[in-house]
């Protein structure tokens, strides 16, 4: 049978492409290698690290509760309970994703796809091998960890993002290589659990994508917890010995250091998963393993579209890849669409305190030469944070100075990932500094802080 659309990987990519197809009534077909649908986003991403985040937080909540007046006796940790609800939710979502497939009349085809040529993609089924057939393909593959040089492959005691989400006991120490979303998510996580945790980054500053603001106000916040970061630090060796992983490095000052750890997390970063699906037989030539496309996701090669994890330049992020896939279906259909636009694109890492990004960093807009306005609000000042007992962090607006054009909006903070979607409302319908200070917001909220952080670019802050 031949498909108008046959869609490879079945992660926040692929499934949102397929559906979308579908939904402009195209035949449509998705090729997956694991049992069940959804990818690494919904089994050992996104979802599972968020559910055991809330989890954490849960945990301390009820430790610290007597501050607010909610005694609990006897709090304690009950991994295995954690992980069946866990799963549970990782199952039920999986389970929905099918139930939209079969809604829409999107066949699901189990195996690994690679892709032949000439709209040909051949697929290693459980038991089978077959050839499917389709005027246009879309490359969702995803990424996998990478590890370093010298850890080879992972154990009960090296583990990646993956490992890390079905550990059975708490360890005491925890070493964390890398200081990006990964890294101070998981450090966040398990400080919340009770363990020790060390982070080491090669870099001079954690989450170093986002704002130097932030990453300062992140680094201050983590220290206050117990977390201990090391910086500008390059990791020599790593060995496992006997009950402990030994880790040699060089901090940036100093001789070389050697220190033990329980457990050890590698979190420096993902790789393309463009191996094996068959660019030889095409016109794609891979870029480090990205695969380059235009605008509207199309490749070299006619009629293969790549999107997500895979695709040069891209962020690697779950709504990135969903969003792509909406403009690869929507040119495959012949319906209008637009490129997207990333500088509009949220950054949202879910540790304690949360942090959310979206356009230029001050220091981006500096060196592009503009004339620009800054502005800081600190969550201190705002009443809601104070009823939460969440005072760390600040919003951060960075806008031109003679236009009041939106640039960049920066949060460290209580539920700043669900606070910077106003930020990205507002830049997308070209909302400027003014018209976000006339916008009523309800008190008390945390949104309140977004509202007194463009009043302060007029230096008119009320409550700071």
């Amino acid at each position: 049978m031949g498909y108008d659309v046959l869609v490879i990987g079945s992660g926040p990519g692929g499934y949102v492409a397929a559906i979308r197809a579908a939904q402009y009534g195209l035949k449509v077909g998705v090729v997956e290698k694991d049992p069940k649908l959804g990818g690494t986003c919904l089994h050992v991403g996104c979802i599972p690290t968020k559910a055991l985040l809330h989890f954490a937080e849960a945990y301390e909540t009820a430790l610290h509760g007597s501050s607010f007046g909610v005694v609990a006796q006897d709090v304690s940790l009950d991994l295995a309970r954690m992980g069946r609800r866990k799963d549970q939710i990782v199952d039920k979502h999986a389970g929905g994703i099918g139930q939209l497939f079969k809604k829409h009349g999107i066949d699901t085809i189990p195996g690994f796809g690679s892709l032949q040529g000439n709209g040909a993609v051949r697929v290693e089924g459980p038991s089978d091998s077959r050839v499917v057939r389709a005027s246009s393909v879309i490359l969702a593959t995803g990424s996998e960890a990478r590890l370093i040089p010298g850890v080879e492959s992972t154990s009960d005691r090296i583990l990646t993002n993956v490992e890390i989400l079905d550990i059975d006991r708490l360890p005491e120490s925890l070493a964390i290589i890398g200081a990006g979303a990964v890294g101070v998510e998981f450090a966040s996580m398990y400080r919340s659990f009770g363990s020790e945790v060390c982070v080491f980054e090669m870099l001079p500053r954690i989450v170093p994508l986002e704002d130097e603001d932030v990453s300062a106000g992140l680094l201050r916040a983590f220290r206050s917890r117990g977390i201990e970061v090391s910086v500008s630090t390059r990791i020599e060796s790593v060995v496992e010995s006997g009950s402990h992983v030994e880790l040699a490095y060089q901090p940036p000052s100093g001789d070389p250091q050697v220190r033990r750890f329980d457990k050890l997390l590698v979190a420096v970063g993902r790789k393309p998963n463009t191996q094996r699906v068959g660019l030889e037989n095409t016109a794609i030539e891979a870029q480090r393993g990205f695969i380059p496309v235009n605008g509207y996701m199309e490749t070299a090669e006619m009629g293969v579209y790549a999107i997500g994890d895979i695709v040069a330049g891209s962020p690697q992020l779950a709504h990135v890849a969903s969003a792509e896939g909406l403009v690869a279906a929507a040119r495959i259909a012949g319906r209008p669409v637009e490129p997207i636009d990333y500088n509009l694109s949220p950054n949202c890492t879910y540790c304690e305190p949360q942090v959310a990004s979206v356009g230029l960093t001050e220091k981006d807009a500096r060196e592009r030469g503009r004339p620009i306005k800054v502005s800081k609000f600190p969550f201190a000042a705002n009443s809601k944070a104070s009823i939460l007992g969440s005072h760390a962090g600040f919003v951060k607006i960075v806008a031109d100075e003679e236009f009041g054009e939106i640039l960049g909006v920066h949060i460290l903070g209580p539920q700043a990932t669900e606070l910077i979607h106003e930020a990205i409302v507002a830049m997308q319908s070209e909302a400027t500094v003014e018209s976000m200070r006339a916008t009523i917001h309800a008190h008390p909220t945390l949104s309140e802080a977004v509202l007194d952080a463009f009043n302060a670019i007029q230096g008119q802050a009320i409550n700071a």
